[in-house]
């Protein structure tokens, strides 16, 4: 068994494809129109055919309190890895991006936590 796919609640579907393509650096792998939403997914340009992240309407009425809570407590809704955290919070905080927790070592892992601009905290990760 093996994770397919995880997806993470986003406000506005472009915005976050534009977000998670052009900042981030993922690629789009679906674009399948579902009425007024999309299913909409992105993937590591580096494994094309590994865990796809679908980025979600969140217009469930459950989905606000739930993204809300998560971000008044700084819990991120999702964790990706990457080889250096240093270097990625320093790429990313040049284009822009608004961190909640600059790098932090804790032992073997090191973390940033960065706002997503469409209603998420990700972090970012790498276990040495």
């Amino acid at each position: 068994m093996r994770i397919h796919l995880t997806s993470v609640f986003v406000d506005d579907q472009e915005k976050a494809l534009r977000f998670y393509t052009g900042v981030l650096g993922f690629v789009k792998k679906n674009d399948v129109p579902m009425g007024a939403d999309r299913w909409l997914t992105v993937v590591s340009p580096e494994d094309r055919d590994g865990t796809e992240l679908l980025l979600e309407p969140s217009g469930h009425p459950a989905v606000q309190p739930y993204r809300t809570a998560l971000v008044q407590d700084g819990i991120p809704a999702a964790s990706f890895a990457v080889d250096d955290v240093r270097a990625e919070f320093d790429r990313l905080r040049g284009l822009g991006v608004r961190f909640t927790q600059e790098p932090l070592e804790m032992g073997p892992v090191t973390t940033a936590v960065l706002d997503d601009t469409c209603g998420n905290l990700i972090q970012i990760a790498h276990s040495k």
